[in-house]
This record gives structure tokens, sequence and C-alpha cells, in this order.
């Protein structure tokens, strides 16, 4: 690579890359730099291109001839996501390396044929998880791999906000829900404590009482099991009061993390251990959670490391998400096969900290939730 800068083109400018991906660039320039933007709205490209002096700006008509121009070593996919496998394949078979938002596709099937065109390729896929960056969240999964808890028994988890109106993760046709929104992060924090990927599932869902879930559920309740006899539930819902955190209990201890799935804010981390002094709690200041999945994808691609946030887990995640809807639709608990952890060691050092940016004006988006 003539440079030691990753170039990114940044596809889909929705919410997540206005408020989040763009700004991050800045934090993240000594290995990574904006070169293109590709939208299909020109009024988003226009106001966007000049605000973030991108080089390049081009329709999704374009987003083929983009790839093959040279000017952009990876992209960054924040497309709806049914959009996610298309626009991943395509970039990786053009040699283009992939970021790509959460979640990594819709369906395990969409998944695995992006990892084999990334394999064949010989070009880098790394699913966006934010959170295997973010401090609040590595410091309690280094708690509970450290034993501080004892062995573990159970997990649980709340994830839930009033989604707006019309928002497209309402629409069934773009792969809305509570699941893949929200549910994939509760689903995630639960591989990540046990290390293990669960073996029966049970679930259940309702509808709300308005249009927000004309297509889709709007809260759906799931409980897994684990091997080696070990529990996990999380609820997710577009209906209900703001909710975001994850409770971990041992033999020895528990540990609850509030705010734990929230792009912006401090994050509380309160740990309660058997004995003497066992309480502990610790605010987790607000950092920005994107630019280091940005360092950390340009350190990959441009030293040849694996990404910490593989392909493999963003797999695993889509692998319950599917398993639940069997289990939504038959009413009945449904077994999967057994399969060795996905997922890579979680620990302090992944995530760099840096200050989180200001709040951003939005242009032709708004936030999912009111």
């Amino acid at each position: 690579m003539a440079t030691r800068k990753v170039r990114y083109g940044v596809v889909g400018l929705g919410f997540i890359s206005q408020a989040a991906m763009l700004p991050a660039f800045a934090n993240a320039k000594q290995n990574s730099e904006l070169a293109a933007l590709v939208s299909g709205e020109p009024r988003k490209l226009r106001a966007l291109g000049r605000r973030y002096h991108a080089p390049i700006v081009a329709g999704y008509d374009d987003f083929d001839m983009l790839l093959a121009s040279g000017a952009v070593d990876a992209v960054y996919i924040g497309l709806p996501n049914a959009m996610h496998c298309d626009f991943a394949v395509r970039a990786l078979a053009a040699g283009i390396h992939v970021l790509c938002d959460k979640p990594l596709a819709t369906t395990e099937q969409e998944c695995l044929r992006m990892i084999d065109r990334a394999e064949s390729a010989g070009t880098k896929l790394m699913t966006a998880y934010r959170l295997h960056f973010e401090p609040g969240n590595l410091e309690a999964y280094d708690l509970i791999h450290r034993g501080r808890l004892g062995d573990m028994r159970f997990f649980t988890s709340q994830f839930a906000q009033q989604v707006r109106a019309g928002n497209i993760r309402t629409k069934a046709g773009l792969a809305g829900g509570p699941l893949y929104d929200l549910g994939i992060y509760c689903i995630n924090a639960s591989r990540h404590v046990f290390r293990a990927e669960p073996v029966h599932i049970y679930a259940t869902a309702t509808r709300g009482r308005d249009a927000r879930s004309a297509e889709v559920d709007e809260t759906v309740q799931v409980s897994m099991r684990f091997p080696g006899d070990r529990l996990a539930s999380f609820t997710c819902s577009f209906g209900a009061a703001d909710v975001s955190s994850y409770q971990a209990f041992g033999a020895k201890g528990r540990l609850r993390l509030d705010q734990a799935y929230d792009m912006q804010g401090e994050k509380r981390l309160s740990l309660d251990l058997a004995g003497k002094n066992g309480r502990r709690h610790k605010a987790i200041p607000a950092l920005d959670q994107f630019a280091p999945l940005l360092l950390h994808f340009s350190d990959c691609i441009l030293n040849g490391a694996e990404p910490v946030s593989s392909a493999a887990d963003g797999r695993a995640d889509i692998r319950v998400v599917e398993a639940i809807g069997r289990a939504l639709g038959n009413g009945e608990s449904v077994e999967l096969e057994p399969m060795e952890f996905q997922g890579s060691l979680l620990k302090s050092s992944n995530g760099a900290r840096l200050r989180a940016h200001g709040k951003v004006s939005l242009v032709g988006a708004r936030p999912p939730s009111a």
C-alpha cells in the first residue's frame, strides 16, 4: 500500500454514520482518513462532503466505479441491515476491505457468503462492534474472566427505547425489529461473558399497539442455555422506557453495567462481592467509541493482523438470531449444535481512550429514538 493511512469510503449517510463514524476520523487520523462518501441522497452528499472535505462523493449507482478507481482501500458500511451483504460482497470481491456495521448480515448464510468472499479475495472483513473497544464493557469482561465473581451462573440484560414512528428499524423489508437493532448487543454480551455459544433457546414476543409494530415485533424476550448449565436471558423492546444494562452473577458475586450499550454518555459499573468491603461503584466517562474501530481495523490492514471483532463473531450472533426466529415461529424451544466460541479475547488493552466529540448537526437524518 502506497500510504500508511487507510483511505475509507463511508457508505450510507444515515444517523449512525453522521452521529458517530464521520466525526471519528478526527480521532483516528494517525492511520485512517476519509476518502469518499456514498449515498443515494444528493443533499447529504453536498452538505457532508463540504463539512468533512471528502475528496469524492458518489451515489449508490457509482459504488462499483468507486471500488475500481483505486481511491479507497476500505469501506465502512452504515446501510440498512438488509443491504449489508450485497454491498460488502461487492467491495470484498473488488479487493476492498470492509468494516461493516452490526448486524453483519441478516442471515447466517449471508454472513458465510461474506466470509467466503473475503477469504477468496484476500480482503479483511470486520464486524463494527464498538463495545469491543469500550472501557466499561472491557473492564466488566476482565473482572468476570479473572474469576472475581467465581464460577459464572447466569446473565440477564435489558435494552429498550421508544423508537420513532417511521424509522427504518420498524421496516421488515429492511430487516428491522428490536432483535437486529437492540437484542444483538445482549446476545453478543452474553456470549462474551460466558465465552461460549448457546445450545438451547426459547423466545416469546409481543406486537405493540401502534403503527410502529405493523411490520415488526415490539418486544422480544429470550432465554438461553449455555454449556456448563449456565443461563442467560434478555428483553429488547422498541416500545418501553429507555434502559440499557446487563447483570452477571457468579458463585461469589455479581456485576452490573448500566448504560452498557449506549453510544453516548458515561457508564456505571457496580461490583458486589461476598465479604467485607466487597462493594464497588465506578463511573466510566463518555469516550469516542468509533475511532477505536477505525484505528484497529486500519492497523489490521496495514500490518496483516486479524480483527478482534471478527466476522465469525458477527456470524455467531446471527446464528442465534435465526434460532430465536425459529423459536418464535413454532412456540417451542430450539436446540443448537454445539460450537466452539467464535469470539476473540476482549481485554482492557484493546481500546484507545479518546475524548468523545460534541453533538453533531444531522443532515436529513434523525436519532432512532425520541
